[in-house]
């Protein structure tokens, strides 16, 4: 917290403090906008904090992320977000400048949305025995709207595969971290604890990092957070091609969304992942909703004969049906 905090005039960051209290641990987003109040996002609810931000505060908080040089953050103005240490990420937005109708970079930063990373050792843990084939991994893809725990979740597979997980050896992982928030690194550096047999391309971008990985660290394992472009599509089937493990993830409602979509949909008609993983929209982030194998078979209904199932990695993963939660 105390890098988030940081970026806050001193009366800011005091109101800040004050709404926060004791809730740092399901704190989600601080929003910050021009002359509106500030808006806390917990796992449960929305907090409102009375203190209106003004222009100087707001550009008191760009010279913290800039460090004063707003050139250092050229390619972030272009991108819409900057990542601070600790995996942070705080978007941006307000007037764009285009050129061509393409945009060169943001002008007149007016709002500002700070995402809190979270660490979660063992939110994966119950996930994992559903991707193993004996001593290998499938390629999985896990699919949800934003907020609801993809990258916390890959980030702790990533440390489980690579230390190794009961009957599983330790991989070799390779991390193509192009927004730098699954490892949080600074200056090449994880903040986050991705397992020791873990290697991390930071910043770059996704479908040149899948092919640069497999030619200078040759992984057992790619991981890689949200696919989307055709180009990222085409290096994910080579490196899949190429006999290396996938762990990916993808904006979507639902597996049958992402089939209809162009330009993802051949994966699925080339069953390129052996496990799909579903997550809903909760108030609180990480409820699996599905498991699905290459067949589009659901494996929580089958192993409850068809009952639902819901899975949560805050503490421990439950069966939904036990829970009263029909």
């Amino acid at each position: 917290m105390r890098e988030i905090l940081r970026l806050f005039p001193p009366e800011m960051r005091q109101a800040i403090e004050r709404g926060i209290h004791e809730q740092r641990d399901i704190l989600q987003e601080i929003r910050i906008r021009h002359q509106q109040p500030i808006e806390l996002i917990f796992d449960m609810e929305i907090k409102w904090v009375d203190r209106v931000p003004t222009k100087e505060d707001i550009i008191y908080i760009i010279n913290q992320l800039s460090e004063f040089s707003l050139y250092r953050m050229d390619d972030e103005l272009q991108k819409g977000y900057v990542t601070i240490e600790g995996g942070h990420r705080v978007g941006l937005a307000g007037k764009v400048n285009t050129i061509n109708g393409a945009v060169q970079a943001l002008k007149h930063i007016t709002f500002l949305n700070i995402r809190l990373a979270k660490e979660k050792i063992g939110a994966a843990s119950q996930i994992v025995p559903y991707l193993l084939n004996g001593s290998r991994y499938y390629s999985t893809l896990f699919i949800g709207p934003p907020q609801t725990g993809k990258t916390t979740i890959i980030r702790d597979l990533t440390r489980q595969i690579a230390d190794g997980w009961g009957d599983a050896a330790p991989q070799k992982v390779a991390v193509i971290d192009e927004r730098s928030e699954i490892g949080g690194s600074i200056n090449g550096v994880p903040q986050h604890n991705l397992g020791m047999r873990t290697d991390v391309m930071d910043a770059c971008p996704k479908a040149e990092g899948m092919m640069m990985m497999i030619r200078s660290m040759s992984p057992e394992i790619i991981v890689v957070d949200e696919i989307g472009t055709q180009q990222d599509v085409e290096a994910l089937k080579e490196a899949i091609h190429a006999g290396v493990t996938v762990i990916s993830t993808m904006h979507g409602s639902s597996l049958e969304e992402l089939k209809s979509r162009p330009s993802v949909s051949e994966l699925f008609v080339q069953r390129a992942f052996q496990r799909v993983v579903v997550l809903e929209r909760q108030k609180i982030p990480g409820r699996i909703k599905n498991i699905y194998d290459e067949n589009g078979e659901g494996l929580l209904q089958r192993r409850l004969g068809g009952k639902r199932n819901e899975m949560d990695w805050r503490t421990s993963f439950h069966n939904g049906y036990y829970l009263g939660r029909h």
